[in-house]
């Protein structure tokens, strides 16, 4: 059986202390990096920077590629997960928005007993 794709864009940023930024969505347990879905005819950047203003309230001032993952899908049963994942300056102050719930910032390193979804950790990992 072939397992339906979510193609998503992510934005890994880092704080001064080199920490990494993590969101849980409301009514989920997971935490996983903040992006989401493009809307029809969005490239990459675009759907990065709306999706970073919509959820954090924060502006996207530049972007680097860092790689196309993928893994099981944290809250969707029987999906895959593809994202392009940019390490990502921002501006602004960032905050919880739309349907983020929560956010942390964890050590890349040690993130702690902290439920990071299957594609953090394929992304953690090349960090």
């Amino acid at each position: 059986m072939i397992q339906p794709i979510l193609d998503i864009v992510t934005a890994v940023i880092h704080d001064d202390a080199g920490r990494m930024l993590v969101v849980r969505k409301r009514g989920t347990a997971i935490f996983m990096k903040p992006g989401g879905k493009r809307e029809p005819g969005e490239d990459d950047l675009t759907a990065l920077a709306r999706e970073l203003d919509e959820e954090l309230g924060c502006r996207l001032v530049e972007a680097t590629l860092l790689g196309r993952f993928e893994a099981p899908a944290a809250n969707e049963p029987d999906h895959l997960v593809r994202a392009a994942t940019y390490l990502a300056k921002v501006e602004g102050e960032i905050g919880v928005h739309a349907e983020i719930e929560e956010m942390a910032w964890i050590d890349i390193a040690a993130p702690g007993d902290i439920r990071l979804a299957p594609l953090m950790r394929v992304v953690l990992a090349v960090l």
